[in-house]
């Protein structure tokens, strides 16, 4: 599908990849990993075409198109979630505008046996067939579905883009792109801007997703169940391996232990030989043997192990006095941003050290809740702060309000105490600003540097109470995992917003969920919470079903609600049918465009005949088991009346 080749590529005359080549595949699960500034964003930038290399080649196979998602998004005003969303469908809206030209100019005329409104009936039924064969009864429904899976309500699809905030305007671009069908898919942190449930149901697409994949993500869980490849830049070199992030760090390891003990053996040769050549030399009779050795020892290929990249940050967040047993205490607390109600009467009591996550669907009130806690944003109802609570508090947007015309050092030096100004390069050292990075100025720093330079800024005051609202955002992996070593350590008591499923893992001993304007304790980790949380889903659509039993029942007698249920049940089968069948009608037509335009190299694989027959014998298959249930449907209806 793709292949990179000698690709190199500097910034201010220092490497960021040197000559590096790999190959894409179709069924490629791509991560791309590295530290933050190793050269991630601007490979797939190259990829798609938007930034050139300084050496080498990216080559593109004919006919593969390439969706890149990128971080910022530009969208014109006026247009609705659902109307910005279909302009993935670009050739299917074109199809769609020109049946109804030819529509209207058919109603325009009366010549019904001219050989005009001859071609305009043809050309009509040619375009319907195309718009058909494309998708084009199915596209909304489809659109709808991704839609949802992001996120979305019903009521939000006719609200205009420029009412949402930049994380959700990001989320119509992901949808977009889902929807595209692009061979090759680019994604850089795309889980940055969505929630837990969001995340769970992009893997899914992604699992289901027919072509390659190639992905930048700090979330560590999401790389295990997406990717089966992980390729990691480190010191402008590129590894290779095709297994997903957990089992790579298994392998490089065991890779890079082999390589030790090899370069360690060939050093041991490549020694002994050196003390023979030293001896030889003197000798006029083993002069020969002597350049022999020379000769072998200048053509030996040198073992070199792979450099790993391990500077980390070390974290320790200095302890303040310890604070009362009752951190924070709210009584029917009530929040509204003007007509809008996010929160309503809610109770929550906090205690010293507990370790609290919030998590729920954006805008369900996780950050409202926060600010208030912190005492960022007012409220109705009561808050009581503990005796002696000190607070610190992340802000998820805490790097965007650095002063950027203040360089690191300055940046640091001005939030320092009295006491903690001396050990400010210290700590900068250990957010891993070095002698050269402190005197950056903030503005030409990367999102991962504000966001660790705003960390640092953390431990220049000592807190009791820290509140954190997602700081895995633009860290590495590697920052990542000392990060939550620290909090782990911390004694103090943690709230904390975020969506890392990996990075909550053993972090929290509580969580609370914020849905329909409230919260609801489950006491234990994340894992906990997501395992109860399906539970509790299977358990409300038991409730549902019963609920809908009941009333059927007031109103028809249990007979009428049985043959109502059953037809209902009919009715959701044939949907379902429906949509398999228009699905694989599109692959058929996406296989018979393949074998009209590329009859070579299709019919060169030999599977790909037989993938074809059993398409269209499950085509068949379907479309009978469609007319039985419509057939059942008919019977059904007929027997209620």
């Amino acid at each position: 599908m793709l292949s990179v080749n000698q690709l190199s590529k500097s910034f201010g005359g220092q490497d960021v990849f040197d000559k590096i080549t790999f190959r894409l595949n179709p069924g490629d699960r791509v991560g791309l990993i590295g530290k933050n500034g190793a050269g991630k964003t601007t490979l797939m930038r190259m990829i798609a075409g938007q930034e050139t290399g300084d050496g080498g080649t990216i080559a593109i196979d004919k006919d593969i198109s390439i969706g890149f998602l990128k971080q910022d998004v530009d969208f014109e005003d006026g247009r609705t979630v659902m109307e910005e969303t279909c302009l993935a469908f670009t050739e299917l809206l074109a199809l769609e505008q020109k049946i109804e030209e030819i529509n209207q100019k058919l109603a325009e005329r009366s010549d019904y046996d001219s050989d005009g409104y001859g071609r305009l009936i043809h050309d009509l039924s040619e375009c319907n067939e195309r718009f058909e064969v494309a998708g084009g009864y199915t596209y909304k429904g489809e659109t709808e579905r991704v839609l949802k899976g992001l996120g979305f309500e019903t009521s939000d699809f006719e609200r205009l883009t420029e009412t949402f905030s930049g994380g959700w305007r990001m989320r119509i671009e992901i949808a977009k792109l889902l929807l595209q069908k692009n061979d090759i898919l680019l994604l850089d942190e795309p889980t940055n801007h969505l929630d837990l449930h969001s995340i769970i149901w992009l893997e899914q697409f992604l699992a289901q997703f027919g072509g390659a994949v190639m992905l930048v993500s700090h979330d560590q869980m999401f790389l295990d169940r997406v990717t089966n490849r992980t390729i990691e830049i480190s010191l402008g070199q590129i590894y290779d391996y095709k297994k997903s992030y957990s089992e790579f760090l298994v392998l490089r390891e065991e890779l890079r232990e082999q390589q030790r003990k090899t370069k360690k053996n060939q050093e041991r040769e490549i020694q002994q030989a050196e003390r023979l050549i030293n001896r030889f030399r003197a000798k006029s009779s083993k002069a020969a043997m002597a350049q022999s050795l020379i000769k072998k020892l200048d053509k030996m290929e040198r073992i070199e192990v792979d450099e790993v990249d391990q500077q980390v940050m070390n974290v320790k967040f200095p302890q303040a006095e310890r604070s009362g047993k009752v951190v924070a205490e709210l009584d029917g607390l009530t929040k509204r941003f003007d007509d809008k109600l996010v929160l309503e009467d809610v109770e929550l009591r906090v205690e010293r050290e507990q370790k609290i996550a919030f998590v729920g669907r954006n805008g369900e009130g996780k950050t409202t809740l926060a600010k208030i806690i912190v005492g960022e944003l007012g409220y109705e109802g009561e808050l009581k702060l503990g005796h002696k609570v000190k607070v610190g508090y992340f802000a998820q947007d805490q790097a965007d309000h650095l002063d950027p015309s203040k360089t690191v050092l300055e940046s640091m030096t001005a939030a320092a105490t009295q006491h903690s100004r001396t050990k400010v390069r210290d700590i900068l050292g250990a957010f891993l600003f070095g002698s050269e990075e402190v005197d950056k100025y903030i503005r030409v720093l990367s999102g991962g540097e504000r966001n660790r330079l705003a960390l640092a800024r953390m431990l220049l005051q000592p807190f009791n109470v820290l509140v954190m609202d997602e700081p895995t955002n633009h860290l590495d992996i590697a920052s990542k995992n000392v990060l939550k070593k620290a909090l782990k350590d911390f004694e103090g008591t943690l709230i904390i917003v975020s969506h890392d499923r990996e990075f909550m893992q053993g972090l929290t001993d509580r969580v609370y969920e914020f849905r329909d304007r409230n919260i609801k304790e489950y006491l234990g980790d994340i894992d906990y919470y997501l395992e109860e949380r399906e539970a509790e889903s299977f358990r409300d659509i038991e409730k549902q079903e019963k609920q809908t039993k009941k009333i059927a029942d007031k109103k028809s007698g249990s007979s009428s609600y049985q043959g109502q249920k059953r037809l209902k049940s009919l009715k959701n089968k044939l949907n379902s049918l429906e949509k398999k069948i228009g699905s694989l009608e599109s692959e058929i037509a996406s296989m018979d465009h393949a074998l009209h335009m590329r009859y070579d190299e299709v019919a060169s694989d030999p599977s790909f005949f037989d993938q074809y027959q059993e398409h269209k014998n499950a085509l068949e298959k379907l479309i009978f088991l469609w007319e039985s249930v419509m057939i059942k449907m008919e019977k059904s209806r007929k027997n209620l009346h």
